[in-house]
């Protein structure tokens, strides 16, 4: 799966959170520009990793900051 449809499926997952159609690009804050609180963050991080079938460490979340950070993570792990 190529990034183009990866952030394509994460704007779909993100929509679910913030009932809007934001315009998620590569360098969307996660957290600041979608509005996410730490518990919120996390939830988004379960339903990428039910979508994707992996496993986020919890450490690496941290180091997550955009939508490419996930991206990036994602494209060997996915």
């Amino acid at each position: 799966m190529d990034q183009t449809q990866m952030l394509g499926d994460l704007r779909e997952i993100v929509r679910t959170f913030t009932n809007t159609d934001i315009a998620l690009t590569p360098s969307t804050v996660l957290r600041s520009d979608l509005g996410l609180n730490s518990y919120e963050l996390v939830q988004l991080i379960c339903a990428i990793e039910d979508q994707y079938n992996v496993e986020i460490p919890d450490r690496t979340i941290s180091r997550l900051r955009t939508a490419q950070d996930l991206l990036d993570f994602l494209a060997p792990n996915g």
